[in-house]
């Protein structure tokens, strides 16, 4: 594929087979960001697991505590009392069987799905049109529960779900290139404590074998990965 003289030139910064610390890296992307837009700093993990088994999956959340930049639509799915707790707490879309039948018609317009357990037996059998999405509810990620207003604030101020893909990646959004360095780097410590906390038991050798931070149209920094165990601790 043909690329661009502004990625070209992004490019040049970022000589084949170098690494850089954490700061360095972030220094790097803001840098080199060239979109006429406000690009997404990407962070893309490849971890030494074998998801194949069950006993090495990493999946879990992380509020982040400078937020994503992006504004999340989330959709509550429940009934009764707890309608009027998602209105209040900034649910951008309430109701239960109709956005049900909406959804089971193809309308599929939320980034986060937070649902009561009293609408799962309704909500699963969704299962085939959100899972491929990755918006089905589910307790390991707080998307099903009763603490409704919770939820809707956690995910509203820049909660995010991770899980290992079945080549061992992850990738995650760490916030926007607009962002000062300095709250890109409490996003980014935030999630790789989350992540190394999240380290499968099963998991033998080196569990963190790459790290590259990007903006969403620009190109990758390959971090330090000893860099990484000192920047957390």
């Amino acid at each position: 594929m043909k690329r661009g003289k502004k990625y070209r030139q992004a490019k040049e910064a970022n000589p084949g087979g170098n690494t850089y610390t954490v700061a360095e890296a972030i220094t790097k992307v803001k840098e080199s960001a060239y979109a006429d837009f406000d690009e997404t700093v990407e962070l893309s993990l490849r971890l030494g697991v074998d998801p194949r088994h069950a006993d090495q999956i990493v999946r879990g959340t992380v509020v982040m505590p400078n937020g994503t930049g992006k504004k999340v639509k989330v959709l509550v799915l429940t009934k009764g009392e707890k309608e009027k707790e998602a209105k209040e707490a900034g649910a951008d879309l309430v109701g239960g069987e109709d956005y049900i039948e909406k959804i089971k018609e193809g309308w599929l317009e939320a980034d986060v799905i937070i649902a009561t357990p009293d609408m799962m037996a309704q909500v699963g059998k969704l299962g085939k049109i959100l899972g491929p999405r990755g918006l089905m509810p589910n307790p390991k990620s707080g998307t099903v529960t009763m603490e409704v207003s919770k939820a809707v604030r956690d995910f509203k101020a820049g909660k995010i779900e991770y899980r290992v893909d079945k080549a061992g990646n992850i990738g995650a959004p760490m916030g926007k290139v607009s962002f000062a360095a300095e709250k890109l780097l409490e996003n980014l410590k935030v999630f790789f404590e989350a992540i190394m906390r999240a380290r499968p038991a099963a998991a033998k050798g080196t569990y963190l074998k790459s790290a590259t931070v990007s903006s969403s149209m620009g190109v990758g920094f390959r971090l330090d990965t000893q860099d990484i165990t000192a920047f957390i601790r």
